[in-house]
């Protein structure tokens, strides 16, 4: 499993009046539609982690429409479009390494 694909625990149990979800797509549209300050005494504290800038930067040139595509594609998962090519990139590589001989 790679970083960009970390285990959120699906699919989640019922937590109060929180329902359980089986996916980021399900729980995505919960939240779009109810307001998480009516739930906090439903939930409890976890520690996160959250990573440092990353150090190497890429220039990469797309056609107009395939920056549409992705814009799209990245904005109905939630991400920008450099996190899902990030993903993409991550997980391609990670199959590539696994994909070689040892």
């Amino acid at each position: 499993m790679s970083d960009s694909e970390r285990d959120l625990g699906y699919p989640t149990g019922v937590h109060g009046n929180i329902p359980s979800f089986n996916n980021v797509e399900e729980e995505a549209a919960f939240w779009d539609t109810h307001d998480a300050t009516d739930y906090l005494d439903q939930g409890r504290p976890v520690k996160i982690v959250v990573e440092g800038e990353l150090a190497e930067r890429l220039t990469l040139r797309l056609a107009p429409d395939d920056r549409d595509a992705l814009t799209e594609l990245a904005k109905a998962k939630g991400v920008g479009p450099a996190s899902l090519i990030r993903i993409w990139v991550r997980e391609r590589l990670q199959q590539e390494v696994a994909a070689q001989p040892r």
